[in-house]
């Protein structure tokens, strides 16, 4: 398979908006009192809402890793190879 170049740059733009976006998710979970089974940020032991929220948090990063991984690699070899890309899809109607 193989990515257009604008498909590749899209899934790029993806894969960092989620890095910019989540990490600052993560401080709000962990500055929320619902967090911690004291009450306060950081006291405590974490609760289900912790836990939950972590989960999210890391699979959505694990996603968002893939995605922009998927992207780089399509720059690439957009940029390597162009004829290559036109070629492939000759056949086409």
């Amino acid at each position: 398979m193989t990515l257009s170049r604008g498909w590749s740059i899209f899934l790029l733009v993806v894969g960092i908006w989620a890095w910019v976006i989540w990490p600052r998710f993560a401080v709000a979970i962990w500055d929320d009192p619902r967090a911690w089974s004291a009450g306060v940020s950081g006291q405590g032991s974490p609760t289900g809402f912790f836990w939950v929220h972590a989960l999210i948090i890391i699979v959505s990063l694990a996603l968002a890793t893939a995605t922009g991984v998927l992207g780089i690699r399509g720059v690439r070899r957009s940029r390597a190879n162009p004829r290559e890309l036109i070629s492939n899809h000759a056949d086409l109607p």
